[in-house]
């Protein structure tokens, strides 16, 4: 029998990605916490170029970076798929995927930022949720690719869960409903999924141990 282990921290999306793939898969795993500041010898020999979570590992043999992970799983068990069959909407999928990887930067930027870097994150944030409401979820879907999840909704799933700490950590509201009318409804059938909603980090325990890190390191800054 296969043995699979996942490595990954409590409040990281990208090890979310992972948990809720797997999940989806009826994929037995062991689950290993790793701290960020004192990271263990198994993770960084299973992955010593970024030295990051998440990494899977299956049978022995480790696999970084949570899209490639998913496409891994994907592929190693085929129920449940995670991207169409299509070749055009298979590729469709994998470039929004691609798109949602090259905006997940935007927490950290919004996270470590004040003043005018602050109100340049903020548009930022602003443009990518005007893509998602105007090219990515439309025809009236439930979700990206129609009435079940895919992998395209994990990996926005940084919009779903993780804005709203974040913007209860910065004092700003960035997301408004009314102005993103598909983005919301979205995030609403997103979560409502029982896997999803039993599988989210504590967002109050999330916003406490943000908002802590983000005085010291504006303090830091500013000495």
């Amino acid at each position: 029998m296969a043995v699979v282990k996942l490595f990954g921290t409590w409040f990281s999306p990208y090890a979310y990605r992972v948990i809720w793939a797997l999940k989806l898969k009826g994929i037995s795993y062991e689950y290993i916490e790793e701290d960020i500041r004192s990271k263990s010898p198994l993770l960084l020999q299973y992955n010593p170029i970024h030295k990051k979570v998440p990494v899977l590992v299956h049978d022995g043999k480790p696999i970084c970076e949570s899209t490639v992970i998913l496409q891994y799983i994907d592929e190693i068990w085929p129920q449940n798929p995670l991207l169409p069959a299509d070749p055009y909407d298979r590729a469709v999928a994998l470039f929004w995927i691609k798109f949602a990887d090259d905006k997940v930067y935007l927490m950290s930027k919004l996270y470590q930022a004040d003043g005018e870097e602050q109100r340049a994150a903020v548009k930022e944030w602003l443009e990518m949720l005007e893509v998602m409401e105007e090219h990515v979820l439309i025809g009236g879907k439930k979700f990206f690719s129609g009435d079940e999840i895919n992998m395209v909704d994990i990996a926005f799933s940084f919009v779903a869960h993780w804005l709203g700490v974040l913007e209860d950590v910065v004092g700003l509201e960035i997301f408004e409903p009314h102005k993103f009318p598909r983005v919301s409804s979205w995030i609403q059938n997103f979560k409502s999924i029982p896997l999803i909603k039993e599988n989210l980090p504590d967002a109050d325990k999330m916003s406490a141990f943000s908002k802590h890190g983000r005085e010291m390191m504006l303090a830091s800054k500013s000495n």
